[in-house]
């Protein structure tokens, strides 16, 4: 099952505090990036963020789930109405994260 554009639109609207959130379409799907560093996405209307130490730290009871078969677990963010959460959540992810690719 595909991610709704809907769905989609709210997370996006929930991370409205946060500057440089950036979304990809990718078969059906989204990708979501904070200040170009990818962070999770939307998968079947599910907000998923990768299994950081400060995600993990700050999600303890996430479902461990994953984005589609075959891919890595991810957390289920089960808070996506609290805007302050998400806001402190990227924030505390962000250094965590890799460094984007260069693009070819």
């Amino acid at each position: 099952m595909a991610s709704s554009r809907n769905y989609l639109d709210f997370v996006l609207e929930q991370l409205a505090e946060l500057d440089e959130v950036s979304w990809r379409a990718m078969m059906g799907e989204y990708l979501l990036y904070y200040r170009g560093k990818l962070i999770g996405g939307v998968y079947d209307d599910r907000f998923l963020v990768k299994p950081t130490a400060s995600a993990r730290a700050m999600l303890p009871e996430a479902a461990r789930e994953t984005p589609y078969e075959g891919a890595k677990e991810m957390l289920l963010v089960d808070r996506v109405e609290d805007r302050a959460f998400l806001r402190d959540l990227l924030e505390a992810m962000y250094p965590e994260l890799p460094k984007p690719g260069k693009r070819k």
